[in-house]
């Protein structure tokens, strides 16, 4: 059987951020028949249409490597109840040229985080308005927010609360159920 290729987009790019190590988690969780791959969105540059003009490599390979995949899953944190710029931009990109978006008709799902209670609420219905838009297939059930993620990683950013694990892990069966 053939691996389905799972784009993964972290909304952070702090070296040690909390979505990293929930990407990280959530990979080694995976099904067998997934391969994850986080994808590299901090080095796009800001959106701007002139570019498409120019069909500039960065702006191409991103947009390439989103068409290959079968699916998405986003981890991100939330900056001011809402979507970190890096991830809007990412989201802008692969939706460009105007009727050319990436993003059309794939299944995706979010995990939300945040070092507050309320696990990135603001950012992940942020997402879900956006990613509507652009076509994305999100699963709805179940959601995933993971409020005071610091309490669940030990000082070199592993998840290692039992609790949280188990969670995700029935988060990722779900998301496997919806991908297929």
């Amino acid at each position: 059987m053939k691996k389905k290729k799972i784009a993964v987009l972290v909304g952070s790019l702090r070296k040690k951020a909390y979505s990293k190590s929930v990407a990280n988690c959530v990979i080694g969780l995976a099904s067998d028949d997934f391969d994850m791959q986080i994808i590299e969105i901090g080095n796009l540059p800001i959106y701007n249409q002139d570019y498409d003009d120019e069909e500039i490599d960065i702006y191409t390979k991103f947009r390439e490597t989103i068409k290959a995949s079968d699916a998405i899953l986003i981890v991100t944190a939330e900056h001011n109840r809402s979507i970190p710029a890096v991830l809007k931009n990412a989201l802008d990109v692969g939706s460009r040229p105007y009727g050319k978006s990436v993003w059309a008709g794939k299944p995706g799902a979010i995990i939300s985080q945040s070092y507050g209670a309320i696990g990135g609420f603001g950012a992940n219905h942020h997402l879900r308005q956006v990613t509507s838009f652009l076509d994305v297939r999100m699963m709805n059930q179940p959601e995933c927010y993971l409020g005071e993620i610091m309490n669940s990683l030990d000082e070199n950013g592993i998840i290692t609360s039992e609790r949280t694990i188990k969670f995700l892990k029935q988060f990722m069966d779900a998301y496997k159920k919806w991908v297929n």
